[in-house]
């Protein structure tokens, strides 16, 4: 076997080296924008539970307000009626 077909099979062994690394290289690069497609489609999901959270939290934090409003008033009422009623018998009891 002389130099040069030495050459030749360290030549082909290294073409087929640089074939086999661009083939990793390929696959490495569709396997990492998978994942980044993953990552951007998981992180969407994410953002829009958030969103749908304090949308709830929001509307949770208006009911409750809503009703202390009401049962202010109601209790307001309720007093007033007392006041009333207290003079109306004192109005009645004494005339």
């Amino acid at each position: 076997m002389g130099l040069d077909s030495e050459n030749e099979l360290v030549a082909e062994r290294l073409v087929h080296a640089l074939d086999l690394l661009r083939g990793e290289i390929r696959t490495i690069s569709a396997e990492l924008a998978h994942q980044e497609e993953l990552n951007e489609n998981r992180l969407t999901r994410l953002e829009k539970a958030e969103d749908d959270h304090e949308t709830r939290i929001r509307s949770l934090q208006d009911g409750v307000t809503s009703f202390k409003v009401w049962s202010g008033l109601g209790n307001a009422g309720a007093g007033i009626l007392s006041v009333v009623a207290i003079i109306r018998t004192s109005l009645l009891g004494s005339g």
